[in-house]
């Protein structure tokens, strides 16, 4: 039994304390609710691998954002297609692909991040280059396995609704274990960030850190890609963060609302998506960017009538 089975076997209990007011002919069944008596064990396990995911990738999501590397999170998922089509190719790893693809999209991760230590390419056109060049090295790696694209469409588009025990699992101490990382190595990154010449003359190891930082992003966003998608990972990686910056005027308080946004983009997505009958990951997404949408015309709204007030008065 793993860390996500064990999660669920705690959370779920507590859940069904909410079924009574759960809306939804099926999405109480997320919660713990049960067909002649049998509990609905891929839609929980759907629940608690959304919820673990928002919270996590909301946490990096904001460090990504006060860097200017929201597009990593695009590329790293673009490179995890690559690396998902060598281990189920090249590898023969069609059952269980996510440990290789952890580790080849870390690799990518790390020379992406020495290209850009080192002077040799910018972080953009770095990130550019191993998101296309890995792109298509899935795409051809497919065709020559004679592989049909639909057996991808999990990893494209995400299917959070046939994640097995085993991937519950993996993906929980994979988000817990970076999760952990991220919080330890918070107070260096953020003197990193404000000021890197700075937290080099105090002895920081920012080259160490930075490698770090890399590979966890690399962890979560392969976390990710069966839960939302390659395509849409940044649905919940940047959106919820960029949403809370809109509003927020600390950094804790930002990281509050990115993980307050990003819980009701999972939970309004998965309720939609259930009631709806569409995919998961792509309704979260819509969700996400909606919120975004209403925060940003509220705010703009909210300004304009200010400027107007003051100019009249």
């Amino acid at each position: 039994m793993g860390l996500g089975v064990v999660l669920m076997e705690l959370l779920i209990p507590v859940f069904e304390l909410f079924l009574p007011i759960i809306p939804g002919d099926v999405f109480p069944y997320f919660f713990g609710g049960t067909v002649r008596g049998y509990p609905v064990l891929s839609l929980q396990r759907a629940l608690i691998a959304a919820i673990a995911m928002a919270i996590v990738a909301g946490y990096l999501g904001n460090f990504l954002l006060l860097q200017n590397l929201a597009l990593i999170g695009d590329g790293l998922a673009h490179v995890s297609f690559g690396a998902v089509a060598i281990a189920w190719v090249i590898l023969g790893a069609s059952e269980q692909p996510l440990p290789y693809t952890l580790a080849i999209t870390s690799i990518c991760a790390i020379l992406i991040h020495e290209l850009q230590y080192r002077g040799i390419l910018t972080g953009d056109a770095s990130i550019a280059i191993f998101m296309t060049g890995m792109l298509g090295l899935g795409l051809v790696i497919l065709r020559i396995g004679k592989v049909p694209l639909l057996d991808f469409e999990d990893y494209l588009f995400g299917d959070i609704y046939t994640i097995t025990e085993w991937q519950l699992d993996f993906i929980v101490t994979a988000l817990l274990i970076s999760m952990i990382i991220l919080a330890s190595i918070r107070p260096a990154l953020l003197a990193m960030i404000i000021d890197p010449v700075s937290a080099r003359v105090q002895g920081i190891p920012t080259r160490a850190i930075g490698l770090v930082f890399s590979v966890i992003s690399a962890v979560v966003i392969v976390s990710m890609v069966k839960i939302i998608g390659a395509l849409l990972v940044t649905a919940l990686l940047v959106t919820p963060a960029a949403t809370a910056q809109l509003i927020s005027r600390s950094f804790k308080s930002c990281l509050l609302w990115t993980h307050f946004f990003g819980l009701i983009s999972v939970l309004v997505g998965l309720f939609l998506s259930a009631e709806m009958g569409t995919g998961g990951g792509s309704m979260i997404a819509v969700v996400a960017a909606a919120i975004f949408a209403i925060i940003a015309i509220g705010k703009s709204s909210l300004s304009t009538y200010s400027k107007l007030k003051h100019g009249q008065n």
